[in-house]
């Protein structure tokens, strides 16, 4: 594949406003509380993570998505522009990413509600990553 059309400052760039995103996204006084609460975590176990290793791979996934989202784009030789961008990345967010999360929760047992969580917040950034990557002029 030919890289040569993929803009890597903006792959980088939809990166860290997912990353950041997610911080907003899951922050206690939005649906961070819910959702710890959906998983049965407490503020103890929470605490017991490495925060370094989980943030840093976190962010390393972001990063492969985002490249794979420009990649993708770049397979489709079309500008896609800001519109176009986002709409390929909620397009991937509801009909891959939504729907194998719905078949493993629906396996795990998982609420609802820890879904529409998860999900939205995949949809969400994806969209926004969507948006940057196609709008983002080379």
């Amino acid at each position: 594949m030919d890289f040569s059309s993929i803009n890597f400052l903006a792959v980088l760039v939809a990166a860290l406003v997912s990353f950041v995103f997610g911080a907003i996204w899951y922050n206690p006084s939005v649906f961070g509380k819910t959702w710890q609460k959906e998983l049965g975590f407490t503020d103890e176990y929470l605490q017991e993570g490495s925060m370094p290793k989980i943030f840093g791979t976190s962010f390393i996934l972001m990063l492969v998505m985002s490249f794979g989202q420009a990649m993708l784009m770049a397979h489709g030789n079309q500008d896609f522009g800001l519109h176009n961008g986002a709409m390929h990345g909620f397009i991937i967010g509801v009909m891959f990413v939504g729907c194998s999360m719905g078949i493993n929760y629906l396996y795990q047992r998982r609420s609802i509600k820890l879904w529409l969580i998860d999900c939205g917040y995949q949809i969400t950034f994806l969209t926004v990553q969507g948006a940057i990557i196609g709008g983002w002029p080379f």
